[in-house]
């Protein structure tokens, strides 16, 4: 029973080391994936929502028919497919950066 409680707080401490040696580049990566994240989600909820309370508002046509039809049938689908194209694409761009950088401050750790 002992030596399995060691394997566990040695576990434990190397996670704890291992996480409190993030880079600065890791920490800013976070705060950037967080920005992003508060901005899509503000974005989703004004194409989702918004038509549909200013609804009587947006009288004007797009090929016919009225916008507030148009947004509610597509255009808040466009904009969301939109959406988890921009952030995946962004997350592989800033994750390949991430790896480039802990890769020219640590040459040898691979």
């Amino acid at each position: 029973m002992g030596s399995r409680e060691n394997t566990r707080s040695c576990g434990l401490v190397l996670s704890l080391s291992l996480a409190m040696t993030q880079t600065t580049h890791s920490l800013a990566l976070n705060k950037r994936k967080r920005r992003l994240t508060w901005l899509l989600l503000l974005l989703w909820a004004l194409t989702s929502f918004g038509p549909a309370f200013f609804a009587r508002s947006l009288s004007f046509e797009v090929r016919g028919w009225p916008f507030h039809f148009w947004m509610a049938a597509q255009g808040s689908f466009l904009v969301f497919l939109a959406m988890v194209v921009l952030y995946a694409w962004l997350m592989n761009r800033w994750g390949r950066e991430l790896c480039n950088e802990e890769a020219k401050a640590n040459p040898y750790s691979h």
